[in-house]
């Protein structure tokens, strides 16, 4: 897998499918929408899309009203996957002294501010 860096609307995306399970492009947006994120379908579908090809989304066909769709779910092992990439990305950056300071970084926060940086990469 290569270096993905999410962007916040992707991350959002992400932790709505998440909190669904498996679901179709107009339900991640219906919960994007009551977690307060206005955004029209085409983007929530694009975004999906994007997601499935940075690796970090399943989907398969389903046949509906109207024609066919895709519902996604989370990849297997996410977070794992996730931060195997991104410290992959530090240390391709930075090299080892870079994934030492993150490391020593990460060991600094309380577990409140850990919680919140799981919700802000979609990992919770």
């Amino acid at each position: 897998m290569e270096f993905v860096v999410l962007g916040s609307l992707e991350t959002e995306v992400l932790a709505s499918l998440r909190e669904l399970e498996e679901a179709p492009a107009a339900e991640v947006r219906a919960r994007l929408s009551r977690r307060g994120v206005r955004v029209a379908y085409t983007t929530v579908a694009t975004v999906l899309g994007r997601l499935w090809s940075k690796g970090l989304v399943r989907r398969r066909r389903e046949t509906c009203r109207g024609g066919e769709r895709y519902v996604y779910r989370s990849a297997p092992n996410l977070e794992h996957r996730y931060v195997s990439n991104l410290v992959r990305g530090v240390a391709r950056m930075f090299g080892t002294a870079g994934v030492v300071h993150l490391n020593e970084e990460l060991e600094k926060l309380h577990p409140l501010e850990e919680r919140e940086l799981r919700r802000r990469l979609g990992l919770t």
